[in-house]
């Protein structure tokens, strides 16, 4: 059965996982961050199949996260160095493992995010840049983007109705329930400036 494509759907979460949605792909991001760049220190740290670590890094070098190098003529050997795009992944790493942990760790934390200089954990959270606000609060929605077309537009509406819905039911079978939060603005273009 072949598998479906996500690449030309316009959803950036569905061309992200287009690119390293595989969990060997993922895997073999972390290592890279963490440091390894040989394909024996691959095999080595995930216990892959070579034949699986072969097509694994040749579709993380086709998708522009890593980036393959020759380090040695003879015999041929190549190491695997990430790219601006693959050390972009590293803040998605973090919410993983800090989903991770909170989640699916009940013996307690395996790998801790910490500061080098202090050895302090960090307490990794995502926030707005303009308001401070962090991004799990319900004030902050998904809504279509300036280059949306009508498909993703829809489909994006389709489940803010749907939620809207889901929480009126809520609210009413509940009195106490908050109310839910506003719909969501589309973005405002910036001004252009105007000539004196």
């Amino acid at each position: 059965m072949e598998r479906k494509s996500f690449g030309n759907m316009q959803c950036p979460v569905a061309r992200t996982l287009e690119r390293v949605g595989e969990w060997w792909s993922i895997l073999i991001l972390r290592d890279a961050l963490h440091g390894l760049t040989r394909f024996d220190q691959f095999q080595k740290s995930l216990d892959i199949a070579p034949n699986m670590l072969t097509r694994r890094l040749n579709s993380l070098v086709e998708s522009g996260l890593l980036e393959r190098r020759q380090y040695s003529e003879r015999p041929p050997r190549h190491e695997y160095i990430l790219t601006d795009l693959g050390r972009d992944f590293r803040s998605i790493l973090v919410a993983l493992n800090t989903w991770g942990n909170k989640h699916f760790a009940p013996e307690g934390p395996s790998v801790l995010l910490i500061d080098s200089t202090t050895g302090e954990e960090a307490e990794p959270v995502m926030i707005d840049g303009k308001s401070g606000k962090r991004l799990n609060s319900p004030d902050f929605v998904f809504a279509p983007g300036p280059q949306a077309n009508e498909g993703m537009k829809a489909r994006i509406n389709f489940a803010r109705e749907r939620a809207a819905e889901a929480a009126a039911n809520d609210a009413a079978a509940t009195p106490e329930a908050v109310a839910p939060a506003k719909p969501a603005k589309a973005p405002r273009k910036k001004a252009a400036a105007r000539s004196a």
